[in-house]
């Protein structure tokens, strides 16, 4: 049984959010037909608060070149892997400290099919990112936010019945600020477990029951920052063939946290997508959830409504338009003692892509950020302008 190539391209996409260059907004995908794929992007991006600081913005133009190579085949009829390495060296005309910085992003890929009905993958993805694209609110100016990052994915999935699927799930994310100060507030292991069963009770509609296990733990002061929690969750997938999609979660999080008072929270997700026409999409969610805060020394976590929107469109053959937009009212939880903050985030990005010839392509690109808080420390403006070309062969 041949594994079809999309299945390699679908995985690769959505990884890709984790490589991508300034620009948040989606970047079309054009398939090579190669299994090996050698790629070279080049261009020059405006940045006004390099640091993304609160105060004494530090403006600059950031030259950058970034070859990569990319393999995806199967290597079996029930077997497809893909790989890729990209470098990405970037110049800055106006920063203190190192002018010169070296990123580098590395994934493997490997999906096995042992039957029509049930299937494996391991993904791992590694990252060394010199030049962060959404900077950390509320850290002093700091010339060094660079970090290293490895998510390691599993996921086994097998359909006991003609109605059932059960799927299982593992996830683990290390962070490794190079920094000292970063690395012993911010550096931490999370390990997620999932075990999912659906139904089928429409041909386009299938009931989920999902439970989820994470672990937060940070190497340093552990006994005052991890977090051990347990998720219960409920909800529908519909799929109303390959144009229109959509899925909910809705449940609860039993939150607990070392050295403070665990908690209770309500989870909810919902997201859709609705592709239109050919190259053309629109997709949209709202999540609400705990996530890690940037300041652990005065808050446990962060308690999240995000709600996003991304969006491609051909404009002619040749000239794509893509957006994405991301809002999310947040409550940063303060420990024993403190206050909590309120803290809006907003993230908007824009492009433009030109599809010059099969090989060639060029991009604008146009990013906004915006963190509006109580605490005018953590408050952030940024916004960058670029342009690239890309040639691969």
């Amino acid at each position: 049984m041949k594994i079809p190539r999309v299945i390699g391209l679908l995985g690769l996409a959505l990884l890709a959010s984790l490589f991508g260059r300034a620009a948040y907004a989606p970047t079309p995908i054009s398939d090579s037909g190669k299994d090996l794929t050698l790629s070279l992007t080049a261009g020059v991006t405006r940045d006004s608060n390099l640091f993304g600081s609160s105060t004494g913005e530090i403006e600059t133009t950031v030259y950058h070149v970034e070859p990569k190579v990319a393999y995806e085949a199967s290597v079996t009829d029930q077997t497809f892997v893909t790989a890729y390495y990209q470098l990405t060296v970037d110049y800055f005309d106006n920063r203190p400290g190192e002018k010169t910085l070296y990123s580098h992003n590395v994934l493997a890929r490997v999906a096995h099919a042992f039957s029509p009905v049930t299937n494996f993958s391991l993904t791992d993805a590694f990252v060394v990112a010199k030049n962060p694209e959404s900077l950390l609110a509320g850290i002093p100016i700091n010339t060094d936010q660079s970090y290293q990052r490895n998510q390691f994915d599993a996921l086994f999935a097998t359909a006991p019945t003609k109605k059932t699927n059960v799927t299982v799930k593992a996830r683990s994310i290390y962070y490794d600020y190079r920094s000292a100060s970063l690395g012993r507030s911010l550096d931490r292991t999370e390990n997620l477990y999932g075990l999912v069963g659906d139904l089928a009770v429409l041909p386009e509609v299938k009931a989920v029951a999902e439970y989820r296990h994470q672990d937060v733990t940070y190497r340093s002061a552990s006994d005052n920052k991890d977090k051990h929690s347990d998720f219960f969750l409920a909800g529908a997938d519909y799929a109303a063939g390959p144009k229109l999609s959509a899925s909910t979660r809705l449940g609860f999080e039993f939150r607990r946290r070392s050295g403070e008072r665990s908690e209770t929270s309500p989870y909810a997700e919902f997201s859709g997508k609705y592709g239109y026409a050919k190259r053309s999409f629109v997709s949209a969610g709202y999540v609400h959830t705990l996530e890690e805060s940037s300041d652990v020394v005065r808050f446990t976590d962060t308690q999240i409504n995000r709600f996003f929107v991304n969006a491609q469109h051909p404009l002619s053959s040749r000239i794509v338009a893509s957006g994405s937009l991301s809002y999310e009212p947040s409550k940063l939880q303060g420990r024993r003692g403190r206050a909590d903050l309120d803290e809006t985030t907003t993230r908007f990005g824009a492009a433009l892509t030109y599809l010059a010839a099969r090989n060639w392509s060029v991009a604008a690109s146009y990013d906004y950020d915006n963190i509006d808080s109580d605490d005018a420390a953590r408050g952030q403006v940024r916004q960058r302008v670029g342009v690239s070309a890309t040639y691969a062969f």
